[in-house]
């Protein structure tokens, strides 16, 4: 499971560097729902601040929902915070409850990390885990 921290940070690192991420829960539904076949990876994040947020729980259930049913591998995440970080946002007013790993247009967006993720998840999802909780590595 360590590994799969580590392949999520570095997978968020190369995709930013490409600028392949589209970041906040309203910004990736739009994203989906306009070109869904462009989506590689989905990340949720949350944390115990909102743990008791029925809408973003709503959000995240359309979303996995959405995931589901177009074959987009998903993985929650338990520290805002952290993610933020990785993703060089400190503007506390950001929304990182949901990322997505999206295609470039014309092609195909490839990366070792992504292809460990996605092997990550396969695995999970054969013992039923549909979206598996990653720990990202500390600093």
């Amino acid at each position: 499971m360590q590994f799969a921290g580590k392949a999520l940070q570095e997978l968020l690192v190369f995709a930013k560097s490409q600028e392949c991420l589209t970041v906040g829960v309203y910004e990736s539904a739009k994203f989906m729902n306009v070109d869904p076949d462009c989506v590689a990876f989905c990340v949720l994040a949350t944390d115990e601040a909102y743990e008791g947020d029925i809408a973003l729980q709503i959000h995240f259930t359309l979303i996995q929902a959405f995931c589901f049913d177009n074959g987009i591998d998903i993985v929650r995440v338990n520290d805002t915070q952290r993610l933020a970080e990785i993703l060089g946002d400190t503007d506390e007013s950001e929304d990182v409850h949901c990322i997505l790993v999206t295609n470039p247009s014309e092609d195909t967006f490839e990366d070792p990390a992504l292809e460990k993720l996605s092997l990550f998840c396969e695995e999970c999802r054969s013992f039923s885990e549909w979206v598996p909780a990653i720990t990202l590595p500390e600093r």
